[in-house]
This record gives structure tokens, C-alpha cells and sequence, in this order.
């Protein structure tokens, strides 16, 4: 592997630096989703725990706490199996869960994993320079 230290300025600036613009994006696009979908998702989970306990209060506690109920949201729909056994979704709205908002919770999770996976090789040449 070559040495960070001997690539184009522009070249290293965007490698280490990309990971953050992705995670600007993902946190834009999360709170697109709490926003524009949140009412839809709430509906299709109607029968969920989760949503029976916080959702008269979701979506209206400020931009940090929208944030982190659409990462529990994401969650919940991309490892069905752990929050069934949890018992904060139901098996019944996992299987009516509609298909349009399945795909945007997996390219949030998309988004959220790629940057991690992205810092972490960050790191890696960063350490190993």
C-alpha cells in the first residue's frame, strides 16, 4: 500500500474528509425521514410497543431526539428478529411494513454503516502510514 503522505493533497483531503460529508448527508436524510415520513411509519407500526409507548411524542421533541427515533427505527426494521424478541415490534407490522419506506430505512442504514466502514478504513491508513 502506498503512503497517504505521497498522494495528491485533494486526493488525501477527500479520502479522510469523506466520511464526514457522507455522515452531514445521512444526518440531513434522517431528519428528512422524521419529517416528511415519520406519520406514515407511525401508522404502518401502529400495533408496535415502540410506537404505542412514544408516539404521541415522536417527531416533536427537537432535532437530537428525532435523530435517534429514526435510528430505532431503522434498527427495528433492518434486525426484525431482535426487536420482536424484544417485544418492541410486531410481527404483524414487520410483514405489512410498506415496501416505499423499507427502501429509504435501508439507505439510511446504508448511509450509517458506509460511514462507519469508511472512518474505520480512515483509521487504518491513517495508523499504518
Amino acid at each position: 500500500m502506498t503512503n497517504i503522505d505521497t498522494w495528491p493533497p485533494w486526493v488525501a483531503i477527500i479520502f479522510a474528509g469523506g466520511a464526514f460529508v457522507l455522515e452531514l448527508v445521512s444526518i440531513a436524510y434522517s431528519l428528512f425521514l422524521s419529517h416528511r415520513h415519520l406519520d406514515a411509519i407511525k401508522e404502518a407500526l401502529k400495533n408496535s410497543r415502540y410506537i404505542y409507548l412514544w408516539g404521541p411524542s415522536l417527531g416533536r421533541r427537537g432535532y437530537i431526539w428525532s435523530l435517534l427515533e429514526m435510528a430505532k427505527i431503522t434498527g427495528m426494521i433492518a434486525m426484525p428478529r431482535t426487536y420482536i424478541r424484544i417485544g418492541d415490534l410486531s410481527p404483524i407490522d414487520y410483514e405489512n411494513f410498506p415496501p416505499y419506506l423499507k427502501r429509504l430505512l435501508n439507505l439510511h442504514l446504508a448511509m450509517i454503516v458506509g460511514t462507519g466502514v469508511w472512518l474505520i478504513t480512515v483509521f487504518i491508513v491513517l495508523k499504518f502510514r
